[in-house]
């Protein structure tokens, strides 16, 4: 947990926001939510076939498309 009080009254917010958004970023807890966000399932062996199935159909028409000059 991240905590940040006021050095005095005179102090300003932008700076308390300034102070509070650096230790966040220094103890690493905005990083953990990111990655644990990307996180995926592995795929199966099947759904790994597949899409290489259709990544290489879809390399092959467009290499065959760039041969013939058609966008």
């Amino acid at each position: 947990m991240v905590q940040v009080t006021r050095k005095d009254q005179k102090e300003a917010n932008e700076n308390i926001i300034r102070r509070f958004n650096r230790k966040v970023l220094q103890s690493g807890v905005l990083a953990d939510a990111k990655s644990s966000m990307r996180f995926s399932k592995p795929l199966s062996k099947t759904e790994r076939r597949a899409k290489a199935i259709i990544r290489k159909e879809r390399k092959a028409d467009k290499m065959q498309k760039m041969r013939l000059g058609v966008r």
